[in-house]
């Protein structure tokens, strides 16, 4: 009998400590959605004006963190809307989380000056806003252009085609195959450099040659208005647009016309919006704040938001002058 109850005993400690392990944590991580938060306490414009509709511009983010073994192994213990990814997704191999993070809050500070520059310019404002090629703020390890390209290059030209933004350095290195190399003009300290690169193809596209870099619009700023914008540790580049619709808001137009509209994507100095990661999320985040519209990137990243809108009324935009005229042709929302 006693040793019954001795084995009982064993076998229940077994159990828990299996128990236990599952709520270990796994390498990979969960991003999970967060609810969206109004914009207008956090934007601070020489000249603002109150709101007096009601309505209001949202940004949204995403939280991630470690999975538990019992979530990476059973999903449906997942909480709602979270998407399981593996940490080299998050951090580049060769690099690190601290790393990543101070990136992704520069990312966040180019962003906001890049969206006031945008919103500013839209009210006839003098704005100083030279666009300078594209910053190069993450390298991958295994990648053709590790070894002669590092953070803080700014990419100025391809096979002796001038450069001006990400989207055109893009453009200029989607025209040749994968295994070509391009002779890329490269500017960093005060000083130009030229650095031959070979490509590969990209690996969400066979077809698409890359030579392994994380690119950022570069450019020279000078705003006539006094802006300020703290979202504290929130970082990336995603809500430009929401930046520049709500700085919009604060000077006096009429942008939301009464709705709450939560808004998401990368602004570039000309206007375009680019696409972001996330969405899924970010949709269901709009939709427990209770949006009423939500604007998003043309493209991929409106099927997705369509895709998990339940409801929510969704616009999809190709550059900041299509934001507005959308959203001019919202009803007049009264509170």
């Amino acid at each position: 009998m006693r040793l019954a109850r001795l084995v009982g005993a064993l076998l229940a400690v077994a159990l828990l400590a299996a128990g236990a392990t599952f709520f270990l944590p796994a390498d990979d991580y969960l991003i999970l959605p967060d609810e969206a938060k109004p914009l207008a306490e956090q934007v601070t414009v020489e000249g603002e004006r109150p709101d007096r509709d009601g309505g209001g511009i949202y940004y949204v983010d995403v939280v991630v963190r470690k999975a538990s073994l019992l979530e990476q192994h059973v999903p449906p213990l997942r909480p709602d809307g979270a998407e399981l990814v593996p940490a080299h997704a998050l951090v580049p191999p060769g690099s690190n989380f601290e790393e990543r993070r101070r990136q992704n809050l520069r990312a966040m500070d180019r962003s906001q000056e890049i969206a006031a520059a945008v919103a500013l310019r839209e009210l006839g404002e003098d704005v100083r806003a030279d666009p300078g090629g594209a910053l190069v703020v993450g390298v991958s390890p295994d990648a053709p252009a590790h070894g002669k390209l590092r953070n803080g290059d700014v990419i100025v030209a391809v096979d002796g085609r001038t450069i001006r933004t990400p989207d055109g350095l893009r453009r200029e290195i989607g025209r040749r195959e994968p295994g070509d190399e391009v002779r890329l003009r490269v500017r960093a300290d005060g000083k130009t450099r030229t650095e031959t690169v070979g490509t590969v193809a990209s690996p969400d596209d066979p077809e698409r040659p890359i030579v392994g870099i994380q690119v950022e619009q570069h450019a020279e700023i000078e705003l006539p208005l006094d802006v300020e914008i703290d979202l504290g540790n929130v970082g990336g580049p995603s809500a430009g647009l929401a930046f520049a619709l709500d700085l919009l808001e604060e000077l006096g137009r009429d942008v939301d016309r009464g709705h709450r509209v939560a808004a998401t994507g990368e602004l570039q100095l000309d206007g375009t919006v680019s696409s972001i990661g996330g969405v899924k999320q970010k949709t269901i985040g709009a939709r427990r704040a209770g949006i009423d519209v939500f604007v998003v990137p043309a493209g991929e990243n409106a099927e997705v938001a369509r895709q998990n809108a339940a409801g929510l009324r969704i616009v999809a935009v190709e550059n900041f002058q299509q934001a507005l005229q959308k959203l001019a042709t919202l009803p007049k929302k009264t509170n």
